[in-house]
């Protein structure tokens, strides 16, 4: 059994065949998908995401403003989250948030403050995190260890593609470390190495779909059934299974979001 620890499948990639989508991730082992909304807070996107979880078995949402968005966020959008939030069972986490230097879509001083202001709120309603960050480690190290040192709840860094000291750093924190397709990538042989070096208890599975299409289904559409290949590879490089890594990583996710997630055998789960 697998789980895809990151989706996005309310997107509009989706709405031709969302449902095909769901049951061919259901049907080759994938029990759970975590849907997280992304764009405008005030477009009706993260409403969207949560329709889908609710829509959907064994579907979840999370749902906070993404660093692209941070220059949109206001109190409007601070109370339409944490409406979603007291709505629907559905919603299990905050996120994705955090810093994105890459392509500074929004300005940096603003990704700071409303990642401090988004960590604070997930604080106050005992949320885990999704955690994005790209080509700023030592921000998003410093402002998570400033903003969580007190909170009993730490959360998951998404399509980890970090140095090992900020894998180390944030395990520190209890965070969990989630590989996406881009460790199956020819070049990601430093990913790899950091991969090998997470402690077992701490390691997530996701595709970050329609992003990021894991080898040897480069150039397509990504899709949760993918999540598969994510685990082929991770399992090669802890010297497991398959079905061994998908045992852990489903166990994993599960004691960290607290959730009994019901699974159904799978006749041909390894066999993508």
């Amino acid at each position: 059994m697998f789980i895809d620890s990151h989706a996005h499948i309310d997107g509009e990639e989706y709405d031709a065949d969302r449902d095909e989508v769901i049951e061919r991730a259901r049907a080759n082992g994938v029990c759970a998908i975590l849907n997280v909304g992304t764009g405008d807070p005030h477009s009706g996107s993260l409403e969207r995401a949560v329709e889908v979880a609710e829509k959907y078995e064994n579907v979840y949402a999370a749902v906070g403003v993404h660093p692209h968005d941070t220059r949109l966020f206001d109190e409007k959008a601070a109370h339409r989250i944490h409406n979603l939030i007291k709505k629907s069972s559905r919603v299990i986490a905050w996120g994705e948030i955090g810093l994105d230097y890459h392509y500074d879509n929004s300005p940096r001083d603003v990704q700071q403050n409303v990642f401090r202001r988004q960590l604070q709120m997930a604080r106050e309603t005992n949320l885990p995190v999704i955690i994005h960050s790209r080509e700023a480690e030592d921000d998003t190290v410093e402002i998570l260890r400033e903003e969580l040192k007190a909170s009993a709840r730490s959360g998951v860094m998404h399509c980890f593609g970090g140095s090992r000291s900020m894998m180390e750093s944030v395990v520190e924190l209890g965070f969990m470390i989630s590989f996406a397709g881009v460790i199956t990538f020819k070049k990601a042989d430093e990913l790899r190495e950091v991969a090998r070096h997470v402690p077992l208890e701490r390691l997530l599975i996701e595709t970050d779909c329609p992003y990021l299409t894991p080898v040897p289904f480069r150039g397509k559409r990504n899709e949760p059934v993918r999540v598969v290949e994510v685990a082929k590879c991770l399992a090669e490089i802890r010297g497991l299974t398959i079905e061994e890594m998908g045992r852990l990583t489903t166990a994993n996710f599960t004691r960290f979001f607290g959730l009994n997630i019901s699974e159904e055998k799978s006749e041909n789960a390894s066999g993508l």
